[in-house]
């Protein structure tokens, strides 16, 4: 679930992000992604696993240019360079995090409500 959030965090980040440059040094923002790894625990009994978030990388795919020869930031030839974020992309990656967030709430709920009610059981 923690790795669901901080994928929700990066893409309302990069949303956020998706026409903004940095005017002091001229470059645009660089589209963040995480990057997961998978993790074997093992508590005596049973093997769990988990999923953590690694590191955020920078995605190296290369900016999207607009043709603008007014803008104050265009190159030589008129070109204005624009962060590498597709919006639609990053609200299908979101969105997509949190269905991913709410199924394993679910089945954290579930799994709760079946230890309680194992202990009613044996109470009776």
């Amino acid at each position: 679930m923690e790795a669901e959030r901080v994928r929700m965090d990066i893409a309302s980040s990069n949303l956020a992000n998706a026409n903004s440059v940095d005017p002091e040094t001229k470059q645009p923002y660089r589209r963040k992604v995480p990057v997961f790894e998978a993790i074997l625990k093992s508590d005596g009994k049973v093997p769990l696993d988990e999923v953590r978030v690694k590191e955020i990388a920078y995605d190296n795919s290369p900016f999207r240019e607009k043709y603008d020869p007014s803008n104050p930031l265009a190159d030589k030839s008129g070109y204005v360079k624009l962060p590498n974020v597709d919006p639609v992309k990053e609200m299908v990656d979101m969105i997509s995090a949190m269905r991913t967030y709410e199924a394993n709430l679910t089945a954290f709920n579930t799994h709760k409500n079946m230890l309680t009610s194992s202990l009613e059981i044996l109470r009776v």
